[in-house]
């Protein structure tokens, strides 16, 4: 008889077991949005019943999270617990869901990083679509509610060394293109920024500022033209909104580079 050294009957269902947790944290590691379960099971060749199975286990220790819209990893995970500001990204997609439930609206976080303006995240729903982002936001920002407030929250050398680079291209009938209005808009420093369908037509988009002692950022909401969403409640709830995240993410440090896919 061979010897075991240790080994059991059980060893290669431990094995497999490891394996399969280790493919699905990874599976939702690399994920720049919160996975469902059925997106998870189809990346990782798992059925869906096995799927649920190591989801719940790895839920239970804290591994992975349930969200509202499926799953990232919690703070039990190595990688959050070395990465400060991958938990503050992580828990300021909850401030995000929040306002997207409150004030039933799409919400956008986006930053200014390197040179240039980024979207970190947006949550949205079937009543609650995004906008159709046709035009990449590095050609687009000045036409966006988040852009403009963004630029009104940078110095002025920043903000004149972003706008040389980017031409203000009209994107639709109603898009501030004069380089002398849009100065003066941004100079202003109105309390939130408004895209009254400059970007898309259809769509309009409030904005207001995240910062902290490192970065510049947006915290955004858009919805159907003609509805009126600069009322005093809504206002307030999307500025609470931006100090909580404002306050996670400047105890978390910077906020991870969106990845796409």
């Amino acid at each position: 008889m061979q010897p075991t050294f240790g080994r059991d009957e059980n060893t290669p269902t431990l094995i497999a077991s490891v394996s399969r947790a280790l493919a699905v944290l990874d599976c939702i590691g690399s994920a720049s949005r919160p996975l469902p379960a059925k997106s998870i099971a189809r990346s990782t060749a798992l059925s869906l019943g096995t799927t649920y199975n190591v989801l719940r286990t790895l839920a239970h220790s804290s591994y992975v999270v349930a969200d509202h819209d499926g799953f990232v990893l919690g703070p039990a995970h190595p990688a959050l617990v070395a990465d400060s500001g991958a938990i503050a990204l992580a828990q300021g997609r909850g401030v995000l869901n929040g306002i997207r439930d409150e004030l039933r609206a799409a919400s956008y976080l986006s930053r200014f990083n390197d040179g240039e303006i980024e979207i970190v995240d947006i949550v949205d729903g079937p009543l609650t679509p995004r906008v159709d982002l046709w035009v990449g936001v590095h050609d687009s920002a000045h036409a966006t509610a988040f852009g403009k407030q963004i630029l009104a929250g940078l110095e002025t050398a920043a903000r004149m060394d972003y706008i040389s680079r980017h031409p203000l291209v009209e994107l639709t009938p109603y898009t501030l293109s004069s380089p002398r209005k849009f100065m003066r808009l941004l100079a202003s420093s109105p309390a939130s920024m408004v895209d009254d369908q400059e970007y898309a037509l259809g769509f309009s988009c409030v904005a207001v500022p995240v910062a902290t002692s490192s970065w510049v950022g947006a915290l955004a909401v858009s919805f159907p033209a003609g509805e009126k969403r600069e009322d005093a409640h809504d206002t307030r709830t999307l500025r609470a909104a931006a100090s909580r995240l404002s306050l996670l993410l400047g105890a978390g440090g910077y906020i991870p580079q969106r990845r796409q896919g």
